[in-house]
């Protein structure tokens, strides 16, 4: 038992030290406010868009651009059709899009589809434009979305990345989960990053890069199944730090059946794995440089899960131990809920501390925000047995079947739950 004391006390030290510098991020947003924009640039954009049978959404995004309170002549929009078996390049087309249809079943997935747009965009296009915007086709705009951000791309930043909300907090417990958790990323994380003039993190969608990026990488060189975290990771060993819009919104799509939800974070844990072993030593070595972007981005791809792993796997093993000695079994159960039990309430202070202060742009009832306050840490938990199996299968690339258009938002509620 006192062993067991003792591995809690250890891996408890170790994640205090890990992550408590994350909740001094947590008032940043609150003391400190953003520096005034210069005069915005007349930019020309590019908006990228690879789309994998998505004929039920692409549409309302293409809408949703072209509908955007900048300067329309400035903004492209370009669509990659990638392996498609239904009218997504279709209706893309018709909504105004170029498209490109690509049918490659060897290499998959979306950093392979955002290379060949890319070159396809070299050729058609050798002018080249000042800045891209990348969108999975699930996506929504704030009207002013592009005007926002090119606000803090003509400050000077060559990436930059936005606030992310979502489109359907309130379907359930598995929505609200991730949906929660990517405003407290970008509030917390991101926001509270910009602020201090360190780098933030690209997530997935809804970011922007400069023509000077492009050149100096190529056309989209990363392909691991977590492209956008080697994107981020490649800029900041570098020395690049990623900015943040928090005027700029955007609204995506999650996932509802735990089936999906599981293949989806398989992929990212997976992704973490791959990221980590081919930029792990580049991480320390910035880190032993005194890069605090480094020792951050590291923390973010892989402690909590090692630490979680060791916690559960050690608690395991001595309750096991304890009922084949009989007599310390009980103990042994004790102190695993404990430690447990303190991870849940760690989870549910920043569940709280998010929904409170984001209440106003969470899109669903009261009740519903109160309600999926209390399952976050159990959607977080779920991590854990997902990365354990990440570990030990082989997991590919697999679209996410997206069906939440603007029209169905507005069916479900009696309130608006986009502006626009």
């Amino acid at each position: 038992m006192e062993t067991l004391q003792l591995i809690n006390c250890i891996i408890s030290i170790l994640f205090v030290l890990c992550y408590a510098y994350q909740f001094f991020y947590i008032p940043v947003p609150w003391l400190k406010k953003d520096r005034p924009h210069a005069a915005p640039a007349p930019n020309r954009f590019a908006v990228l868009i690879c789309a994998r049978n998505e004929a039920a959404v692409i549409g309302d995004l293409i809408a949703s651009i072209r509908s955007q309170s900048y300067d329309a002549s400035h903004i492209s929009i370009f669509v990659l059709a990638d392996n498609c078996t239904d009218d997504t390049a279709l209706i893309a087309r018709v909504a105004g899009a170029t498209v490109y249809e690509r049918f490659n079943t060897h290499q998959v997935g979306k950093g392979y589809a955002l290379q060949t747009l890319l070159c396809h965009l070299e050729q058609d296009y050798p002018a080249g434009f000042d800045g891209y915007f990348v969108f999975d086709a699930d996506n929504l705009l704030a009207p002013d979305y592009i005007e926002r951000m090119n606000e803090t791309f003509s400050d000077g930043h060559p990436i930059v990345t936005s606030y992310r909300n979502s489109k359907n907090y309130g379907d359930n417990w598995i929505s609200a989960g991730y949906a929660l958790w990517f405003l407290r990323e970008s509030r917390y994380l991101n926001h509270a990053r910009h602020l201090l003039h360190t780098s933030c993190a690209v997530s997935g969608t809804g970011f922007l890069f400069s023509r000077a990026v492009l050149e100096e990488v190529g056309p989209w060189p990363f392909h691991l199944l977590t492209e956008d975290i080697e994107f981020s990771v490649h800029q900041i060993i570098r020395g690049r730090k990623i900015a943040f819009c928090p005027r700029a919104v955007l609204y995506d799509e999650q996932p509802t059946s735990f089936r999906q939800s599981w293949r989806q974070r398989s992929r990212w844990a997976k992704g973490y794995l791959q990221v980590l072993r081919c930029y792990g030593k580049d991480l320390l070595r910035g880190m032993l440089h005194g890069s605090f972007s480094c020792f951050d981005m590291a923390m973010n791809i892989m402690p909590a899960f090692i630490l979680s792993t060791a916690s559960i796997v050690c608690n395991v093993a001595l309750c096991v131990l304890g009922l084949l000695r009989g007599g310390e079994a009980w103990l042994a159960v004790q102190s695993a809920g404990q430690l447990l039990w303190g991870m849940y309430v760690t989870l549910f202070v920043i569940g709280v501390i998010t929904t409170l202060t984001e209440w106003r742009a969470i899109r669903t009832s009261a009740a519903k925000k109160l309600l999926y306050t209390v399952t976050f840490p159990l959607f977080m938990a779920t991590y854990i047995p997902i990365s354990l199996s990440a570990i030990f299968r082989k997991v590919e690339w697999q679209p996410i079947e997206h069906r939440v258009s603007a029209a169905e938002l507005r069916r479900r509620s009696r309130e608006d739950l986009l502006p626009f």
